[in-house]
């Protein structure tokens, strides 16, 4: 599946925070908000926020493309 603007968001944001890591700000570590698509109170399953898409009828997981390059980005510990 298809997430560029999940992978650019999350792009952006890192970028940012290494720009702060640079500024002196003590960033102990990072982790994406939402792992797996779930429910949400506001909006049930209709809304998909994670980088692994979940089958509701199945149950299969499936990594999105932004879960496929932050995997990149963990084992490079850098920016890809």
């Amino acid at each position: 599946m298809d997430d560029l603007h999940r992978r650019d968001l999350v792009r952006n944001y890192l970028a940012e925070l290494r720009r702060a890591i640079v500024d002196g700000v003590p960033v102990k570590g990072y982790f994406i908000r939402s792992f797996m698509d779930n429910y949400e109170w506001e909006d049930g399953y209709d809304q998909r926020f994670g980088v692994v898409h979940c089958d509701l009828k199945t149950q299969k997981r499936t990594p999105k493309l932004s879960a496929r390059w932050y995997s990149c980005v963990m084992a490079a510990n850098a920016l890809v």
